[in-house]
C-alpha cells in the first residue's frame, strides 16, 4: 500500500493512480469479509444498504458509456435517479462475491467522474468506502496521506455541491495537520470522519467532539 505523502508538484498523476488502485483493492478485501447481515445493513448513503453502495461503486467499470447514456435517458436525464435505479437493480441480482470482485478486478480501471479528474475518482471510492466501513463500525482503514489529499480539495463550492453545511464551524483533524473554516463552534475528529462531513454525511454519534459535533452526528 502506497502511503507516501501527497505531492502536488511531482508525480501527482502516478501517486493518484496508485492510491485509487490501493483503495479499490483494500475495500474489496473488506467486502469479501462481510457477513450477510453486514451486506444488508444501512450505509451512510441515505436509503442504500452496503450492497447498493458497492454496486454503485463499480457501475462505471461494468456499464459501457453507450449503455450509460441509454440508462440516463430512461431516467429522464437525472443522473441521481439513474444512479439510484442502477444501484438498486444491480444490488438485487449480483452476489456478494461478484460485488467485491467488481472492485478488485477493476482496481486499475481509468474510470473517473465527468468532472474532477483522478482526484475526484479517488474521492468517489474513498468516501463511498467510508460510507460502508464507518456505518458498520469497522476499524479505520484510510491512510492519513490519502485522506488529507482529499481534504486539501475542500472548497466552499465543493461543500455546497455535496450539501455540507459547515457555516460557523471550524473543523479540526485530530490525526493530521488539517483544519477548515472559522466560527465559534469547533468540531474535532479523525480526518476520515471529517472527510465524510465535508461530503454532506452524518456520522455515528461519538466519532466527533466539540460544541458543534451534534450538527454532523446521526440522529441529531
Amino acid at each position: 500500500m502506497d502511503t507516501a505523502p501527497y505531492d502536488q508538484d511531482t508525480g501527482q498523476a502516478g501517486w493518484l493512480r496508485a492510491q485509487i488502485a490501493a483503495e479499490r483493492r483494500e475495500l474489496a478485501g473488506v467486502l469479501a469479509s462481510l457477513t450477510p447481515e453486514q451486506w444488508n445493513a444501512p450505509s451512510l448513503c441515505g436509503g442504500w444498504r452496503v450492497r447498493e453502495v458497492a454496486a454503485h461503486m463499480s457501475t462505471g467499470f461494468r456499464i459501457p458509456t453507450a449503455r450509460t447514456l441509454l440508462e440516463l435517458a430512461r431516467s429522464g436525464g437525472n443522473v441521481h435517479r439513474m444512479a439510484d435505479r442502477i444501484a438498486r437493480r444491480d444490488a438485487a441480482v449480483m452476489t456478494e462475491r461478484e460485488l467485491a470482485a467488481a472492485l478488485a478486478d477493476h482496481a486499475d480501471h481509468p474510470w473517473r467522474p465527468p468532472v474532477g479528474g483522478r482526484i475526484a475518482a479517488l474521492a468517489h471510492d474513498a468516501v463511498h468506502g467510508l460510507d460502508i466501513t464507518v456505518a458498520l463500525g469497522l476499524p479505520a482503514r484510510l491512510p492519513v496521506a490519502r485522506t488529507t489529499a482529499l481534504l486539501a480539495g475542500v472548497t466552499p463550492g465543493s461543500l455546497r455541491f455535496f450539501g455540507a453545511r459547515v457555516g460557523g464551524v471550524r473543523l479540526e483533524a485530530t490525526d493530521a495537520d488539517w483544519s477548515y473554516g472559522h466560527g465559534p463552534l469547533a468540531v474535532q475528529g479523525r480526518a476520515e470522519h471529517l472527510l465524510l462531513v465535508t461530503y454532506g454525511r452524518r456520522v455515528p454519534a461519538g466519532l466527533l467532539a466539540g460544541p458543534g459535533a451534534e450538527r454532523f452526528s446521526a440522529g441529531a
